[in-house]
């Protein structure tokens, strides 16, 4: 069973960020299937734990629902991002949440980006903002991006949406279930960092080849 977790960072109850992030939430599921595995979805709304967030980066402290939120996001095997779209970039708040997290702690770790916003002209945010945000994380996002628009929720042009969706959900399945490393090669690893170099067969050491030059 692998764990997913949906960071999702809508503003308002309901929102389109919060659809968005259920809608994905439900192709990731989909997407494990077809893959062949499981994945245990879980969501963290950020709007729920925007006061401890702001706390704890007043006092360097979590409390404890805001912990436990931090490590939904740490531990999983991958995540999706849905964050709207304020003034071309990612909403203070997401950023705020992703701020808390200790650096590094994403290094790695498979990641979905999809945003919302009022028009499709916010679009390429997730290229010039979230992108670059999680490569500087170390995260390893998948190609496809997802962003919905207003108008893409209750009209004919979201099959759009759902299509990228689709195709990120089984882009983010492949590089999780792919990601891990078999038994057979997590011991030949061990075994190669347990041969020193005087062991490995035909090595010659150094002094041998200094040798060989100053004669």
């Amino acid at each position: 069973m692998r764990r997913i977790t949906i960071v999702q960072a809508g503003l308002r109850n309901p929102s389109t960020t919060a659809m968005l992030a259920d809608e994905l939430k439900v192709a990731v599921q989909d997407a494990f299937v077809m893959a062949g595995d499981e994945a245990e979805v879980t969501v963290v709304d950020v709007r729920s734990h925007a006061h401890a967030v702001v706390d704890n980066m007043l006092t360097g402290f979590p409390s404890q629902a805001l912990e436990q939120a931090i490590a939904s996001v740490t531990e999983a095997d991958g995540l999706v991002v849905v964050t709207p779209t304020f003034s071309a970039s990612y909403s203070g708040m997401f950023k705020s949440f992703i701020d808390v997290i200790e650096p590094g702690a994403l290094a790695d770790k498979p990641v979905l980006l999809a945003a919302t916003g009022g028009t499709e002209r916010h679009s390429l945010m997730i290229d010039h903002a979230l992108r670059p945000l999680f490569a500087y994380l170390g995260a390893d996002a998948v190609r496809t991006g997802v962003f919905a628009a207003t108008a893409d929720f209750g009209d004919a042009e979201g099959s759009q949406v759902s299509t990228r969706v689709a195709r990120a959900a089984g882009e983010l399945a492949a590089r999780v279930v792919g990601s891990g490393r078999s038994v057979a090669a997590e011991q030949s690893l061990a075994a190669t960092e347990a041969v020193g170099d005087d062991e490995v067969p035909g090595f010659t050491p150094f002094e041998q080849l200094l040798a060989r030059v100053t004669r």
